[in-house]
């Protein structure tokens, strides 16, 4: 076979590393944006505790506020105030829809609730693949049961498709929705080592939550 002339030799080999290169890039450009914004946003409290402003004083601040109410909330007394919260939100007539609607999103501390909350594999329509994805674990009633799973696009995972797949096709991986995150955003550049260890377990009747 003839060569290209116009080709270059190392060709493939600029472009892997250039693609490695945006993926590096862009999460640290994100970071130092987020940073700069939060800087922003948070000079006021330097004006107000320094009477001038500072810079990063108020990123600080608010990781320390962010941190303490983590703490907080991670305490049984912060549970217990989180529950009572719960139960008020929950009885208030206009706010109850928005705060429903909230909840059924969110990744909330310790995996109960929210879409996004336990990291499932799913098989495709054919049987022959599987698909990372995420549910709540919450089973909706019906013969066979069900489970809402959201497949995310790759390397953008705001969007892609939800599916209802029965309950027992459908495996628990054992691993954080933050790993997942990681090889949804690396495109598979980040693969942890326990999705081809076989460390799954798949949902039981008594796996699963009822819906509400």
């Amino acid at each position: 076979m003839n060569e290209d002339p116009h080709d270059f030799p190392n060709q493939g080999k600029i472009r892997r590393t250039f693609v490695a290169g945006i993926f590096a890039s862009v999460p640290l450009a994100v970071t130092i944006l987020i940073i700069w914004w939060v800087d922003q946003k948070t000079r006021v409290i330097t004006y107000w505790l320094f009477h001038r402003s500072i810079p990063f004083v108020g990123v600080l601040i608010a990781v320390a506020a962010i941190y303490v109410t983590g703490m907080i909330t991670s305490s049984l007394v912060g549970r217990f105030f989180l529950r009572l919260l719960d139960n008020i939100l929950m009885h208030l007539p206009v706010v109850r829809q928005l705060y429903l609607g909230w909840k059924q999103i969110a990744l909330t501390p310790g995996g109960t609730e929210g879409t996004f909350s336990r990291v499932v594999m799913v098989p495709d329509e054919t049987g022959q693949m599987h698909m990372l994805g995420f549910t709540s674990g919450r089973v909706l009633e019906g013969d066979p049961p069900r489970l809402c799973v959201f497949i995310p696009s790759a390397p953008n995972p705001i969007t892609g498709r939800l599916f209802f797949i029965e309950a027992a096709k459908c495996e628990i991986l054992q691993m954080t929705p933050e790993e997942a995150f990681k090889v949804i955003l690396s495109t598979g550049n980040y693969i942890p080592p326990l999705i081809g260890s076989g460390e799954t377990k798949p949902l039981r009747a008594g796996a699963y939550t009822s819906g509400s």
